[in-house]
């Protein structure tokens, strides 16, 4: 893939960089805010090669690439000049967007930079807890507590590297932000937390909190220094701003986060912990259901972020989530539902993105299966919603839970070891292999299975009218078969239409003639008229533009037959397969009216 010249077209079809606000990415997708998404071509992104589909949610045009999302986002970032190139931002436009678009756009911003590091450390957490019980290690030795250490400390100093991304978001100074997050896990402080100590601040006491491994304190305390650092830097001169900003930012948020802000973060924890614990304990089951059938609903309108901070408050409240384990359900559904596809389809395009979207889904990327198959197919969605709903109950009804965060997946099996790993690994596998099996079995249309059997050799008319044999064509050069085999029509009416699924490689001035290329690698030229380009485009209208992909029966070119006939020419189409070199060609021979394909096509 050119990564580079992707890059260009989807900034180019976006409105260019100057309509760009902010930009990042997280697993599969390139996120923009744009300032007005009017202005992006929608339709023009989803046809480009590399690019799954576009969506638009929760205030946020998503492109989804899939696995080499970092590499296509590294040029944008670069091409468009963009600030970094992992949260790249430029000038506020101002616009306010809804209060919930605001909050899931902050928290996916907030998250997502360091989601994949989060996700490995969590791994590694799981797996030393199966290597102790395994007898591999113990946890006195110094390989176990290294490499402990190398899992544990992003959690532990959660609230940095919170502060330093929630800080970008927010447009606050990210170092004075990290700062004090660091002082909310400074050893001393830890220390008179654990020891229940109290502090007092000129009388006032300090609740002791421990805030090691907590999230909403912190990101509430980012939130009230995005208020505070604009009112320090209007009473500061520029000559000091630099020095008295920071200064006075940390005299005051520090101790105004231990007393007032703080204990207020870690109630709200207190209360939405023990509400999802509430919860679960009381209908684990339905939990189970709900949570593993509609995720990937979650996904899809990117709500599933405003999840990501109650499950790790779990595990900084409670030590464990409950979500976690039944999420895996949800996503190796997916997994299961692409297998389906791969063992049933006939088109090649739909086989090869199944195929890898089995291996990327039960390593937690569902993405492309997603926007790329299930949801566009529909009926393997709704399988896999089903499986994973029922994958959910049994991972809920066995009370399964994550000893630490990670992306539900495969992967994440260390994490959930303990109480209901049992539930779990029945779950995930009834969810992996009914979604499968109800895909194969009823996730096919039959119309859908039709027109998978034409894209995969067959190629449809064009037009309505009579076959005649290519070599009875008055144009030597279509009739010696010069340019390719193939076929004419003589057409009842003047419209023009997609004869496969592809791509169009060609689109010529004149309107007489397209050039486009089947899903399937056919090179197709068709061309209405003889010796029509002397019309100069008149009595020609052309419905397409290059590199579109059409469906088969989408109209590509309106011509006026009667006075095409009129000027003197003949209106003889000619369907010429200029790659014909490569397959064998098998012409029908009936009436283009009423034949399902003209020419079937078999590779050498």
């Amino acid at each position: 893939m050119d990564y580079q010249k992707l890059a260009a077209d989807i900034l180019k079809n976006v409105g260019g960089k100057e309509n760009i606000n902010t930009a990042w990415h997280c697993a599969t997708r390139v996120r923009f805010k744009l300032n007005d998404e009017k202005k992006a071509n929608t339709r023009d992104i989803e046809n480009l090669n590399g690019v799954i589909t576009v969506v638009q949610s929760a205030g946020q045009y998503q492109v989804v690439i899939g696995n080499s999302v970092g590499q296509v986002f590294d040029q944008i970032a670069e091409q468009a000049g963009l600030e970094n190139k992992n949260d790249a931002i430029t000038e506020d436009t101002g616009k306010k967007e809804n209060l919930i678009n605001r909050f899931i756009a902050f928290i996916s911003g907030t998250f997502t930079p360091f989601l994949g590091a989060m996700a490995g450390a969590g791994i590694l957490k799981g797996l030393l807890a199966l290597f102790v019980a395994l007898n591999w290690l113990t946890t006195t030795s110094g390989a176990y507590q290294i490499w402990y250490a190398a899992g544990d400390a992003l959690f532990n100093f959660l609230p940095i590297f919170l502060a330093f991304t929630a800080a970008k978001r927010l447009k606050v100074n990210q170092f004075v932000a990290v700062a004090l997050a660091a002082a909310l896990v400074y050893p001393a402080m830890v220390t008179v937390a654990t020891k229940s100590l109290t502090l007092h601040f000129f009388g006032i006491p300090v609740i002791p909190t421990t805030y090691t491994s907590s999230v909403i304190p912190i990101l509430l305390a980012v939130w009230v220094l995005s208020y505070l650092q604009p009112v320090l830097d209007k009473i500061f001169p520029d000559a000091v701003r630099n020095i008295f900003t920071p200064l006075f930012s940390l005299m005051i948020m520090v101790p105004l986060t231990l007393i007032v802000v703080g204990p207020i973060g870690s109630g709200i924890s207190n209360i939405l912990a023990e509400a999802v614990s509430g919860l679960y304990n009381f209908a684990p089951i339905i939990a189970g259901i709900v949570m593993g059938a509609f995720w990937q609903v979650f996904v899809i309108f990117g709500v599933h972020w405003t999840f990501v901070p109650v499950m790790m408050n779990n595990i900084a409240k409670m030590g464990y989530d409950p979500l976690l384990p039944i999420l895996s359900a949800a996503v190796l559904s997916q997994a299961g539902a692409a297998l389906g596809i791969f063992l049933k389809t006939k088109d090649k395009k739909q086989k090869a993105l199944a195929g890898s979207g089995v291996v990327t889904g039960i390593f937690g990327i569902t993405e492309p299966i997603i926007y790329g198959l299930t949801l566009k197919m529909k009926r393997p969605f709704i399988c896999a919603v089903i499986s994973g709903g029922i994958g959910g109950a049994i991972i809920g009804l066995f009370q399964a839970h994550a000893s630490s965060f990670t992306l539900p997946s495969l992967l994440a099996l260390p994490t959930y070891l303990g109480k209901g790993f049992d539930g779990v690994l029945i779950g995930i596998t009834v969810a992996f292999f009914l979604a499968a099996t109800l895909t194969y079995f009823f996730g096919f249309s039959k119309e859908t299975t039709t027109i998978e059997e034409k894209e995969d050799n067959k190629i449809i008319a064009p037009v309505d009218g009579i076959i005649i044999p290519l070599k009875t064509v008055h144009d030597e050069v279509f009739s010696s078969e010069a340019m390719g085999k193939g076929i004419a029509i003589v057409p009842d009416k003047g419209n023009l239409k997609a004869p496969v699924n592809g791509t169009i490689s060609a689109v010529y001035p004149t309107g007489h003639a397209i050039g486009l290329i089947s899903d399937q690698g056919a090179e197709i030229l068709l061309h209405i008229g003889i010796d029509t380009v002397k019309l100069n485009g008149k009595n020609f209208e052309t419905l397409v533009k290059k590199e579109q992909h059409v469906s088969v029966g989408e109209n590509l070119v309106s011509f006026d037959l009667e006075k095409i006939k009129s000027a003197g020419y003949d209106p003889t189409v000619m369907m010429i397969i200029t790659n014909s070199k490569d397959y064998e060609v098998i012409t029908t021979t009936e009436t283009a009216a009423k034949s399902n394909w003209l020419l079937e096509l078999k590779q050498k």
